[in-house]
């Protein structure tokens, strides 16, 4: 039986970082379409990974607070609207 390697999932920084390399070279117009197409498939894989680790990121958030008594508790991050 074949032992299928996994390729673990870069960190959201060199993700971020990827994608943005990838815009700049698709940008530039000197990709022949094949190229463009792989680049963008590339990028919104990119793009997935970043928001599922956002995502996930959010999830684990705590804030700790204070309660009445001076007890300390957590409670979950809230995001705020802009």
């Amino acid at each position: 039986m074949a032992q299928k390697i996994q390729k673990e999932a870069p960190s959201l920084e060199s993700a971020m970082q990827r994608i943005s390399e990838i815009v700049t070279s698709m940008e530039e117009g000197n990709l022949p379409l094949e190229n463009l197409i792989d680049s963008y498939e590339e990028g919104i894989g990119l793009v997935k990974e970043c928001q599922e680790k956002l995502d996930a990121a959010e999830k684990r958030i705590q804030i700790i607070t204070r309660n009445a008594q001076g007890a300390m508790a957590l409670s979950e991050f809230e995001e705020q609207e802009n």
